[in-house]
């Protein structure tokens, strides 16, 4: 019982053939294509309207040298919002549960935030390495804690992303579980359970649009730093 809770985080392969490669390109294929046409259909105007919507929240913090990542900071924001959500369906797989995954979106995109301050503004970037005002016997610490910090980083990112999905797909599958095993022998406690999960999934729903942001906007805020 405890190895099939986990069975849906494993994943998966046809003829040993793995999978994830086409799990990561769906969301792709739901996003409606230009065209040339005066009048477009409600779902392309609606995804225009989003995605200037989060171009403009990521944009806002950044000045005009960050512009310049507004088509990163976009795709990855519509790729894990569309990941994340797409994985809340029966019988899918959710991507984002793998830390190797999250860590490969976080570590390259953090990995260039820092060379860009250190090729744009040495002296400023490694000054936060050592707040203003410290005490000299504790700047050899100082130093340290904060390297520490900025180093662990996109390990947090990914972390963060993984930890809150994963606890949040193993809660509905508790919980559902809960409610088949009970609706034949206590129909009341099933319907309960069926109302708390039901709540839990929309809650579930909501975690994974604000992640998917959070971990964008953390990543706009280091690029904030180095430019």
């Amino acid at each position: 019982m405890n190895l099939s809770f986990f069975d849906q985080f494993s994943s998966p392969s046809l003829l040993g053939i793995p999978l994830i490669l086409i799990a990561t390109t769906f969301p792709a294929l739901l996003l409606s294509s230009q065209n040339n046409r005066w009048v477009t259909s409600r779902m392309s105007i609606l995804q225009l309207w989003l995605i200037n919507l989060i171009t403009k929240q990521l944009m806002i913090p950044l000045g005009k040298k960050g512009h310049k990542w507004a088509m990163i900071l976009t795709s990855l924001m519509i790729f894990l919002l569309l990941t994340n959500l797409l994985g809340l369906l029966p019988y899918t797989f959710t991507p984002t549960t793998q830390l190797s995954m999250n860590l490969a979106l976080a570590f390259p995109l953090w990995l260039a935030t820092l060379l860009t301050g250190l090729r744009n503004q040495p002296s400023i970037s490694l000054g936060h390495l050592l707040p203003e005002g410290t005490p000299t016997p504790l700047i050899p610490a100082l130093i340290l804690i904060e390297t520490t910090s900025l180093l662990i980083r996109p390990l947090a990112l990914g972390v963060r992303l993984t930890a809150n999905l994963t606890a949040g797909h193993l809660l509905i599958q508790l919980i559902s579980t809960a409610t088949v095993v009970l609706i034949s022998t206590m129909p009341a406690i099933s319907l309960l359970t069926f109302l708390i999960l039901f709540l839990l999934t929309m809650l579930e729903v909501a975690v994974a649009m604000i992640q998917a942001y959070v971990f964008v906007l953390l990543l706009s805020l280091y690029l904030q730093e180095n430019i």
